[in-house]
């Protein structure tokens, strides 16, 4: 028969002794016995009991000081203990029940009294145990909690709940779908928590809500795991459930919201802003197709449509209730106004649509603040027309909801047809529409008044797409609140800050009156009254200049009349900036010069940044090991703690290491190259990157003759030894740019013969990585031990690619262009490599007259590359592919490839020769790295939310749900 229970009789009388464990164990209990303290004690040490049963009065050590030993150990603290005593005295039994005893049993007991009493405290006991057992399951599933257990348990529970699979036929996709799911449960307790800060905050808080038609956001997963610290707990789980965690993480899509540096400046600025703890809204489009998914077949582009969302998104989570409806065309109505004007207007769409909000949670760092980026979704008012159904007419029928969602559908469509240029006017219109409903709308609920907006909400605009928001909020305020123009403009001067991010003058967007007129009409008008009275202010500045007013109107005078949307932002906004010191002040001296002139105190310089977590912690987990073993973590949240490696730039055993995790990352990539690509690449040579968007002012191209010139030398003199050099391309053409894709096109088929060539590919390699985007690009800067940052000077706003290189210790050849000028100034002229006209050079060449061809003439080199380019034979004897290429350079070239090509060719030669010195290499690698610092986009958040939008740190205490 089973045990009743374990108990300790304890009692220094044998016979008393032996009387209690014959009437226990006649019971069927277990019974142990001691007869003294210190043997009790023992016992129940080594092997803990249910219970207790321990006489009082005991000689040596009596039966309190062994109860208070007891408890005070923690095998058996918990252990009840009875005590039994020949006497009942009150005094006695405080204090054995001080010590923690449960009960007293007085000599001479009663038999079914005293079994009745170790039966209802073991009974008691063991449910106390039960119930503590249940509470630390609990506690330990608990959906906050970070634990491997809690972990574990969240991945299997939402396996089974929320995707309805059964571990047993559940495959990796479903798997990684738990995982997440049980990742943003841990989200949605700091999300909640900061969303309730803000609103409980006394006085209210100031928001940034940052404007931008690009989140180029990256994995979600692994950047999750990494700000909350949970990587190795989560690998546990992972392991524990009989899974790969690197097969799961790499199963994380890339959200297809953006194209370039745009968006993933925008998706570090999230990231940094929660970071710092500083409240903030990302407002965006949330596209169902992405840019597009980039093949290369024949050499060639090929776009595949990017189906980001064809297995969900388990991090964002959808809020029909909150929705907007957004409208378009028709006509405007004059009616009586009142005092505060007397004649008003109501816009009459002719066409509405409503926008649906898609929330997905933005944590910052090792902090608690999770911010949100909310997404809008066009769907139709009415998805279903039954009375044209009932008419037999389907198309009519599902047309409105078709049209309605053809908004959000594609991130920038194609806008060389008018239907693509409507598109993108829509949907522009579209995301700051639903953006400023969502915000006013809180007036309302926080009972704020309307004049007071501006003191909780700061509107950023990332470059010209979201301009129309200036209009949109005039209109919002004037003809929907019944303010006077007055009172709305100054509202929204003081909402609005402007970011602009280019110098092209084809980048500086514009739209048609008509097809304003046609679409937003009431948003013309107010464009129109903004210019009257902006131009009025010009002519009191400058009477009689028409040249002035020609050039700042907000309207382009000349031919078909465009609305200037970069003199619009400018206009509405009461802060205006660049993003690179260089290009801050080729904005006062050209772009807005006239704007500048006149307010100069809106003006500043913001130099861009990148987060430390993603692309240093995240991607090169190595480095960023090494770096804490030497200087510690502190880095990871003030990257100028980087400056301490300076003191181990000479230092052998750190420079060993230091090359050995290079020498790791570039065996990971040549991996990641040969499985996307066949192309084999030796981890032991220099690796030379170019990777970003495929443009002529960035100048692959350039990069493409400097390899054509050492393949002619290689051929001509098959003796000849160079450092043998892998070259790394990857990039995207927009689908509608002929000589991108040209370019893409010379870039493979230059690969094809230097790769197949048995005296060229001793020395050279020529990979182009598809489809390059955030994912991929985690293991390329790593690797890089040359970073190619070459556009025209006075062409790049700033970039941020070149500072995630340099970050990751490579060196840059460069132009002075963008940030280059700072990365240059930071790391030193001796650790980088510069060549090419400055922006003064380029601008007097081009005011010169500019002729190309006399560059080829005088350059036997270069005259032989490019006829070798015009012959075919890099495109098996066709000599109508890169004609264009070949022609564009000879008679044209718009970007001073060809005035470069000298200098670069020998900056190239002394790439060489450095990389031939190890050591030197080694040492450059690592102060780039070190001096990398400014380049955080918390630095450049900082300086946003200090000297522009006024945004103080609000930290987050998590609250109990």
């Amino acid at each position: 028969m089973a045990s009743k229970g374990n108990i300790l009789a304890v009692d220094d009388t044998p016979a008393s002794l032996k009387l209690l464990s014959d009437l226990l164990k006649d019971e069927g209990y277990e019974v142990r016995s001691a007869i003294n303290g210190e043997l009790a004690l023992k016992s129940a040490v080594s092997n803990p009991p249910e219970l207790v049963l321990l006489d009082i009065r005991m000689p040596d050590m009596n039966g309190f000081e062994v109860c208070d030993r007891l408890k005070s150990h923690p095998k058996t603290r918990d252990v009840p203990v009875i005590f039994i005593s020949a006497l009942s005295e009150t005094e006695e039994k405080v204090q054995g029940f001080g010590l923690g005893a449960v009960d007293f049993v007085t000599k001479p007991y009663q038999r079914e009294e005293l079994l009745a009493r170790v039966r209802t405290h073991l009974e008691v006991d063991r449910l106390r145990n039960h119930l503590e057992e249940m509470v630390a399951e609990r506690d330990e599933a608990s959906r906050t909690e970070l634990n491997t257990g809690s972990l574990k348990r969240g991945i299997v529970e939402h396996l089974i709940y929320s995707i309805g699979r059964m571990p047993e036929v559940a495959d990796k996709h479903d798997y990684y779908k738990a995982l997440s799911y049980a990742i943003r449960d841990r989200l949605q307790h700091r999300w909640l928590s900061s969303m309730r800060t803000y609103v409980n905050h006394k006085p209210g808080l100031k928001m940034v809500c940052y404007l931008s038609a690009e989140f180029l956001l990256g994995p979600h997963l692994g950047n999750n795991l990494l700000n909350l610290g949970i990587e190795q707990a989560v690998r546990e789980a992972i392991v524990s459930l009989g899974l790969d965690y690197d097969e799961l993480v790499a199963l994380d899509a890339e959200p297809g919201l953006g194209n370039g540096g745009l968006g993933r400046l925008a998706a570090c600025y999230l990231e940094s802003l929660a970071t710092l703890e500083r409240p903030a809204i990302g407002y965006g489009i949330r596209y169902e197709f992405g840019i597009f998914e980039q093949l290369i077949k024949d050499g060639w582009q090929v776009e595949i449509t990017d189906k980001w969302l064809r297995h969900g998104n388990p991090w964002e989570i959808a809020k029909p209730e909150v929705s907007f409806i957004v409208g378009f065309g028709g006509h405007t109505e004059n009616y009586p106004g009142d005092g505060k004007e007397p004649l008003r207007k109501r816009w009459v769409p002719h066409r509405v649509v409503r926008g649906i909000a898609y929330d997905t949670p933005i944590l910052g760092y090792r902090v608690n603040t999770c911010n949100t980026l909310r997404l809008w979704g066009a769907e139709a008012i009415d998805s279903f027309d039954f009375q044209a159904f009932n008419h037999g007419d389907y198309y009519r029928a599902v047309n409105d909801k078709i049209t309605s969602e053809t908004i959000t559908k594609v991130l920038y469509p194609n806008d060389e047809a008018d239907v693509g240029k409507r598109l993108r006017l829509e949907q522009q219109y579209f995301l700051v529409s639903c953006s400023l409903q969502d915000r006013l709308s809180l007036l309302d609920l926080g009972h704020i008044m309307v004049r007071d907006f501006p003191a909780y909400f700061i509107f950023q605009l990332n470059d010209t797409h979201p301009s129309l928001a200036v209009p949109e909020m005039m209109r919002l305020l004037v003809d929907e609140r019944q303010l006077s123009w007055n009172e709305a403009w100054d509202i929204t001067q003081r909402c609005f800050g402007y970011t602009n991010h280019t110098l092209l003058p084809e980048a500086l967007e514009t739209w048609s009156v008509p097809l304003l007129a046609e679409l937003l009409p009431r948003h013309l008008e107010i464009i129109y009254e903004i210019n009257a009275r902006f131009l009025e202010q010009v002519r009191q500045r400058f009477p009689g200049d028409e040249n002035i007013i020609s050039r700042m109107s907000l309207i382009d005078p000349y031919g078909d009349k465009h609305v200037r949307m970069a003199h619009l932002a400018a206009v509405g906004s009461h802060a205006i900036n660049g993003v690179a010191a260089l290009h801050t002040e080729l904005l006062k001296t050209s772009v807005l010069k006239d704007f500048y002139e006149i307010w100069p105190e809106r003006f500043s310089n913001k130099t861009n940044g990148v987060t430390p977590r993603r692309f240093l912690q995240l991607s090169n987990p190595k480095l960023g090991g090494l770096i804490t073993r030497t200087i510690g973590d502190g880095w990871t949240t003030s990257l100028v703690e980087l400056g301490k490696l300076e003191a181990y730039a000479e230092d052998v055993a750190f420079c060993k290491d230091w090359r050995a995790v290079k020498q790791e990352n570039k065996e990971r990539l040549a991996y990641y190259v040969w499985k996307n690509t066949h192309i084999e690449l030796d981890p032991g040579w220099l690796f030379d990157v170019h990777v970003k968007r495929i443009h002529e002012y960035k100048r692959q191209h350039l990069n493409i003759l400097h390899i054509i010139s050492l393949y002619c030398r290689l051929k001509k003199n098959p003796q000849l030894i160079i450092p043998q050099r892998a070259f790394i391309f990857g990039g995207k053409a927009a689908p509608g740019y002929f000589m991108a894709k040209r370019m893409i096109k010379l870039i493979n088929s230059v690969a094809e013969q230097v790769n197949n060539d048995p005296i060229a590919r001793r020395f050279l390699r020529v990979a182009f990585i598809p489809d390059f985007n955030v994912k991929n690009s985690q293991l390329i800067y790593p690797a890089a031990d040359v970073s190619e940052q070459i556009s025209t000077a006075g062409k790049e706003a700033s970039g941020t690619g070149n500072m995630k290189f340099m970050m990751n210790g490579a060196i840059t050849i460069g132009t002075l262009d963008g940030a280059n000028v700072e990365i240059r100034e930071e790391a030193g002229p001796e650790n980088f490599f510069l060549f090419g006209l400055t922006v003064h050079e380029v601008e007097k060449v081009k005011r010169e007259g500019y002729r190309p061809a006399s560059f080829v003439e005088s350059n036997p080199q270069l005259a032989e590359i490019l006829q070798l380019i015009a012959s075919g034979h890099f495109s098996n004897g066709d000599k109508e592919i890169f004609r264009s290429v070949y022609e564009n350079l000879l008679n044209s070239d718009p970007f001073l490839v060809l005035a470069d090509y000298a200098d670069y060719m020998a900056c190239q030669d002394r790439v060489g020769a450095a990389w031939n010195d190890a050591d030197h290499w080694t040492r450059m690698s690592i102060l780039n790295t070190a001096r990398s610092g400014k380049f955080s986009s918390d630095r450049a958040i900082r300086e946003y939310c200090d000297e522009i939008w006024q945004v103080p740190q609000a930290p987050v205490d998590l609250a109990n749900y």
